[in-house]
């Protein structure tokens, strides 16, 4: 059992618990003190101590992923990892459970908007796109559908990508075949880069 011996104002919505007969201090949100209706005087069994305390804990991680989601946007693997830092695993999955169900973490918007930006703004293609969507822990099933739309215009997009930025550094055989493999590195497939290298006439001097 412990006895409340008082609570005072800590800072911010923080107060600070204090026990008779002992030197141990407990500190917990506002919101949990007036859910568990603790004041001063009051005596609470050690079991149901635990489950307030848990509650202090998955409030306060609760907060901190919604702190780190007003900046970006997460899978669920990456912010797993992040509140992983500073919580209990259990505390994780349980604020990570409360996030699904409400709809602020959801891996397959989440897949949809980084490909996006993978092939659109970053320029890779299919494959880098694939590694680095992995990376985010992402489902291969989001992978694969939110990269489908892509697949069919690979083509057209390297012509535009190499008439912005590969065209002009291209001057013989060796500087082309530097652009493939630059290319291939971004995540083209051989034959996308093939075709679309063929769009172009290069004038090389044997």
């Amino acid at each position: 059992m412990k006895k409340i011996e008082s609570i005072e104002k800590y800072k911010g919505n923080t107060y600070c618990i204090s026990f008779s007969e002992e030197e141990e201090k407990e500190y917990l949100n506002i919101d949990i003190i007036c859910e568990y209706h603790l004041k001063a005087g009051m005596s609470v069994p050690a079991s149901a101590w635990e489950d307030i305390v848990y509650a202090n804990k998955l409030r306060t991680a609760k907060e901190r992923a919604l702190y780190l989601l007003d900046f970006k946007d997460y899978s669920y693997t990456e912010l797993f990892k992040k509140l992983e830092q500073n919580y209990p695993e259990q505390i994780c999955f349980d604020v990570m459970s409360r996030l699904i169900e409400i709809g602020v973490i959801n891996d397959k918007r989440y897949a949809v908007n980084y490909a996006r930006k993978l092939v659109e703004v970053k320029g890779y293609g299919y494959y880098r796109c694939v590694q680095e969507m992995r990376l985010k822990g992402l489902d291969r099933s989001f992978i694969e559908e939110a990269l489908l739309p892509y697949k069919e215009t690979a083509v057209e997009r390297l012509v535009e990508l190499i008439e912005a930025k590969y065209a002009r550094k291209i001057s013989d055989r060796k500087s082309l075949e530097k652009v493939k493999a630059a290319l291939v590195r971004l995540g083209y497939s051989f034959s996308d880069v093939k075709d679309a290298l063929e769009q172009f006439e290069f004038d090389f001097e044997d």
